[in-house]
């Protein structure tokens, strides 16, 4: 009999048969050869069954039938993909060893383990566990490969990390829906999420913006001009201000203080996901989900990263070879005149800014590997760039600086001055062709923080003082500032405070031992930003995440019934602490999941007692602009359309269950990036062709309702979002206009009663739909 590999997906399996089974015949759904059979697991293959597999009253939705804590939690294959499942099924009976190639972490554990649990796979089993998927990672990871029984801890983590998720996500979900009548998604992790961004917008509305004054005079002795700071408590006096400034115009001034020191700095810290994330985002505005997936494609597509999906900033001694090895292979690329200049001596075990063992644990930081990139998209280079030049930069020396500390005194008024003289780039060359975007950049972020006192100022001509000597202030004036309120999360920041459990952290030592208490894990932090944005929870401005009504007023009832705990980034963070405390064996995931489900029954205990909030509180208030938009579309809108549409809007508590399963299957899964739904999304071109006979024209989304493009030309055709009690998604308009049926059943409201059915197009020219049961 043979070994049968099962990697999480197909690129992942064919990388890895090509090295262990070269001449192996490719069956489409596996790769067979003489002594491996290799296959994959598409993502997630098994789930938790939803709660009506338990019991069929959980059908509906009914707070006084909660809490839902099963005994034992049921696997459900995922229809999309039981295909790969049965192939899988049928390739164990041929086989009597297996061995996990799946992804080298929690997630990629948990994905075999349901698969070897559900399929009752028997046969003993060897983990494969790397960090790239070159060749000659391949053929280490195989000649090293470990029992899988080292690996049931990190099992125990990932399945507890599942069933908590669902218990939340299950439980909280029902019974603030049922409880408000409206569609609420609670989740174990995306409920502090949207409380950190609840509570900054919170602190932005409450701010009271207030002027200040700074009086910055500029000071000359010889050739030398430099620019102070005047010192001493804030001046909101303008007045005073002008005064000081008037006062030591042209005036003669000495030095009180002059201090200088060499300084170095040395380059910043190897990327781990969450931080490249963070760069991306401010770099190119590039969303958390866009950038995992680029760094994913690196990694799994073209094999020129390590895997992207680490905690850590750091390596091993057994990494350093082969980063000279990439340092070699970057010397006949397009980055060969700073690899050129690169010297290996600077990364060694001995230096703790890159070689710290003590913190490695799953994966090292994400490295370049020596495999050649080519064929890179436009944006899978501009990730790979950024972690290309952070690996160079720490074969550089570090940059040299003197810094030039200055206390000036005119008329008994003191001002300060700080000025970098750089002496010697060091690893900034690497940087030095981004250098005008960096300047323009940074005089962006200076116009953007006038409340920030003045920075240091960077030269790169001699300076030079005499201390002994005094000053003329050639120039002075009072410059008017405002205070400035919290800055609105981007993502980039939104992912900074999930990785500190929302602590604003800035000493590094502190911020990095938070990472075992943060929200979410860098592999899924994307999914849960996306899931808030999905369920209508938050939108993006430019870069910044605003909440909106219904996402204010989520949290609102969530801690009006008493169940803060469930919005605090603190409590979750431990409980992401006590995960990874599971999957090192120090903790136990029965006590876990004990406490987890006593949480789920005290929620629930207080929400049933909860006052009802009004359904309108929920909606955000129409700007000036949506309203002329709504009314010059009421004058297209038939008056049965206009009737259904308010139907729907008015529908009862109950029309609102069985829709609302899909949020809470979603917040049950929310730290599970395979498992959630991909967001639906529209493009020029449209979701499905506009059935009207004759019409050319495509189907949009607008805020109402799906209308078609050509509107304008005359025609009428329209889906409304709301009806029978539900609201319909891009995917189900798809499916009405090309089949003319839905694809997904629903439990609808039809005349005060609930039934089970399809929903259909009766009318072609007007969009009019019904149901089929």
């Amino acid at each position: 009999m043979k070994t049968l590999v099962i990697a999480e997906k197909p690129d992942m399996g064919r990388n890895i048969a090509a090295v262990i089974e070269p001449k192996a015949k490719n069956a489409r759904t596996y790769i067979e050869g003489e002594n491996y059979i290799i296959t994959w697991a598409i993502g997630h293959l098994i789930g938790l069954a939803e709660p009506d597999a338990y019991d069929d009253k959980y059908k509906k939705w009914n707070i006084n039938d909660l809490p839902i804590i099963p005994d034992h939690f049921k696997l459900k294959p995922n229809p999309k993909t039981k295909d790969q499942l049965k192939v899988i099924a049928e390739l164990a009976k041929r086989s009597d060893q297996l061995i996990n190639a799946c992804d080298a972490g929690r997630e990629g554990q948990h994905i075999f383990s349901l698969i070897q649990q559900h399929l009752k796979m028997r046969q003993p089993v060897k983990r494969l566990w790397i960090s790239d998927l070159t060749p000659e990672t391949i053929k280490k990871g195989f000649d090293e490969l470990k029992d899988g029984s080292e690996y049931e801890n990190l099992s125990k983590a990932a399945r507890a990390r599942s069933e908590a998720d669902w218990l939340i996500g299950m439980n909280g979900s029902r019974a603030f829906t049922t409880k408000h009548n409206v569609l609420l998604s609670v989740g174990r992790v995306q409920t502090p999420v949207l409380a950190l961004v609840y509570d900054r917008q919170k602190e932005i509305d409450a701010f009271n913006s207030a002027k200040f004054y700074d009086v910055e005079a500029m000071f000359k002795q010889g050739d030398s001009e430099y620019k102070g700071l005047w010192q001493g408590e804030r001046i909101q006096d303008e007045e005073k201000a002008k005064a000081i400034a008037a006062k030591v115009q042209g005036k003669e001034g000495v030095i009180q203080n002059y201090d200088v020191k060499d300084t170095k700095e040395y380059p910043f810290k190897l990327y781990d996901l969450t931080l490249l994330q963070r760069e991306a985002n401010a770099k190119y505005s590039f969303s958390a989900k866009k950038t995992l997936d680029l760094a994913q494609a690196l990694y799994e597509k073209h094999k020129v990263i390590s895997y992207p999906r680490t905690t850590s900033n750091y390596v091993t001694e057994q990494n350093i070879p082969q980063m000279y090895k990439s340092l070699d292979q970057l010397r006949s690329t397009d980055y060969a005149k700073f690899a050129e200049q690169a010297e290996k001596k600077y990364v060694h075990k001995n230096n703790k800014s890159v070689c710290n063992p003590s913190k490695v644990e799953d994966h090292h930081a994400i490295l370049p590997t020596n495999k050649m990139a080519r064929n890179l998209a436009p944006d899978e280079a501009k990730i790979y760039d950024l972690i290309v030049r952070r690996f160079l930069s720490h074969f550089f020396p570090p940059a040299e600086y003197k810094v030039h500390t200055i206390m000036t005194e005119v008329e008994k008024e003191e001002f300060k001055t700080t000025i970098k003289q750089l002496l010697s780039e060091g690893w900034k060359v690497i940087y030095a062709d981004q250098k005008k975007d960096a300047k323009k950049s940074r005089a962006k972020k200076d116009k953007e923080d006038e409340d920030e006192t003045q920075g240091d100022e960077e030269v790169t001509t001699p300076f030079q003082l005499n201390g002994g000597e005094g000053v003329t202030c050639i120039s002075s004036e009072a410059k008017e500032k405002e205070t400035q309120p919290p800055k609105p999360y981007t993502e980039g920041t939104l992912l900074k405070a999930m990785e500190s459990a929302g602590k604003q952290i800035e000493d590094e030592e502190l911020r990095d031992a938070m990472k075992d208490s943060g929200l979410g894990t860098p592999a899924t932090r994307a999914a849960i930003i996306e899931r808030l944005k999905q369920v209508g929870y938050m939108v993006m401005k430019g870069k910044r995440i605003v909440i909106t009504q219904k996402g204010k007023m989520a949290i609102e009832v969530i801690r009006g019934a008493g169940v803060d705990l469930l919005t605090s980034p603190e409590m979750t963070g431990q409980w992401e602490r006590r995960l990874n405390e599971i999957a090192k064996g120090s903790a136990s995931d029965e006590v876990f999941m004990a406490n987890v489900k006593k949480f789920a029954t005290m929620v629930i205990s207080k929400v049933k007692v909860q006052p009802r909030v009004a359904k309108e509180s929920f909606e955000d208030k129409p700007s000036e602009e949506a309203k002329s938009t709504r009314t010059r579309k009421k004058t297209t809108t038939k008056a049965g359309e206009e009737k259904a549409s308010a139907k729907a809007s008015t529908s009862k508590r109950t029309s609102a269950k069985k829709s609302a399963s899909v949020a809470a299957t979603d917040s049950a899964q929310n730290d599970s990036p395979e498992q959630a739904p991909p967001v639906p999304r529209t493009t020029t071109a449209g979701i499905a062709p506009c059935p009207r006979a004759g019409c050319q024209g495509a189907l949009i989304m607008g805020r109402r309702g799906y209308g078609c493009s050509h509107y304008k030309t005359g025609c009428k055709f329209v889906i409304w979002k709301a009806q029978f009690g539900i609201s319909l998604e891009p995917e189900d308009i798809a499916s009405l206009a090309g089949s003319g049926k839905t694809s997904r059943v629903f439990m609808l409201e039809d005349k005060g009663q609930e039934r089970q059915g399809h929903l259909v197009l009766l009318d072609a020219e007007t969009g009019l739909i019904g149901i089929q049961s």
